[in-house]
């Protein structure tokens, strides 16, 4: 079966990856447009989670996340995450939720010296870990064509051809190019090409802005989730940070300054530190592709032979999306448990 996957970044990736070992012949088509992958922070967790369907997906996914570490190498590191976002009987009541659900949930009394003022009390979350967004799913996409699939670079889909109720293959601006099956994992792309096959997928503007540090020392630190924001050190002694406190939860619609939410956002983040970075270099803008409820958006629809994947978090559910859409795929079977996340409660 030819399958063409409309999306290069890690949900495309990730998916094209686990088709490609299920032996279809793999087309990736990445139209070049910057996506929300590059300005993600990476986080892989379930402690974020807006529903208990939602959570127990969020925990398969770092489950799948960790059948493809091996393959991944440095890409993806499991430092867990310290969490003191709220304190007081927020930290308690929120400790108590996550262990309800069977979250791995330790207390600690941060021992971090780097910190200007740690505090008495926090959340430790081992299970929780990274994903570098670009470098990972440039590894994907090299296993993925390592198996044989092909990454068509350049080329806007202009729409899915259908012909008697059944994907043909898709339109682009180089040409046609035909298909048995299409996953539409094109982000916030996406609703434009399923209107045009007379579907709706509402979606919610919601921008994010991602901050990148000079290289510091070696800090020897988990993912941070703070009062002033959450932060991560890169392999390559950067920071990183997003511009919203709470950031996986943000629902601002627009960023009226970029430059000043940068830097209002810099300096809260190196308030941090006994040692804030000397620079942030660099700021990213990306809108989150964030279905109209908050959930992800994963199975078939149709016409016969489509296939979506539209979600935030990508980096968290890449992996879990791309075992359960290649297991679909081939087989034709449906897990129940996907129910409450498959597009026909949009597209109707």
């Amino acid at each position: 079966m030819h399958v063409i996957v409309i999306g290069a970044g890690i949900i495309g990736a990730a998916i094209a990856l686990r088709l490609a070992q299920r032996g279809h012949r793999v087309s990736v088509i990445d139209s070049g447009a910057p996506g929300a992958t590059a300005a993600s922070f990476g986080w892989i967790n379930a402690s974020f989670h807006l529903t208990p369907e939602h959570y127990h997906l969020r925990a398969e996914g770092i489950a799948a996340w960790h059948r493809l570490t091996p393959l991944l190498g440095e890409s993806v590191t499991w430092q867990g995450c310290l969490w003191w976002e709220e304190l007081g009987p927020k930290l308690q009541a929120f400790a108590a939720q996550l262990q309800r659900l069977g979250y791995p949930v330790e207390r600690r009394a941060p021992d971090l010296p780097m910190l200007a003022a740690p505090p008495g009390e926090a959340l430790f979350f081992p299970a929780e870990g990274i994903a570098a967004p670009a470098a990972t799913r440039d590894a994907l996409l090299a296993l993925a064509t390592g198996q044989g699939a092909q990454v068509l670079r350049g080329m806007a889909v202009q729409a899915v051809e259908t012909e008697a109720g059944r994907v043909t293959g898709i339109r682009t601006d180089a040409g046609r190019v035909a298909a048995d099956h299409v996953v539409i994992a094109a982000g916030t792309g996406a609703p434009d090409l399923l209107h045009d096959l007379g579907l709706a997928l509402p979606m919610l503007p919601r921008p994010g802005l991602m901050l990148r540090s000079s290289p510091v020392p070696v800090l020897d630190i988990p993912i941070l989730c703070t009062p002033q924001g959450e932060v991560r050190q890169g392999a390559d002694g950067c920071l990183w940070a997003s511009a919203a406190v709470g950031h996986q939860a943000d629902d601002a619609t627009t960023i009226a300054d970029a430059m000043d939410s940068a830097q209002t956002a810099a300096a809260r983040i190196g308030a941090l530190f006994q040692d804030p970075p000397a620079r942030w270099d660099e700021v990213r803008l990306a809108w989150r592709p964030m279905p109209g409820d908050g959930l992800p958006v994963i199975g078939a629809a149709d016409p016969q032979g489509l296939s979506v994947a539209v979600m935030h978090s990508g980096i968290t559910l890449a992996a879990i999306t791309a075992e359960i859409l290649a297991d679909e795929i081939t087989t034709g079977a449906r897990r129940n448990d996907l129910n409450p996340f498959r597009p026909e409660r949009f597209l109707a």
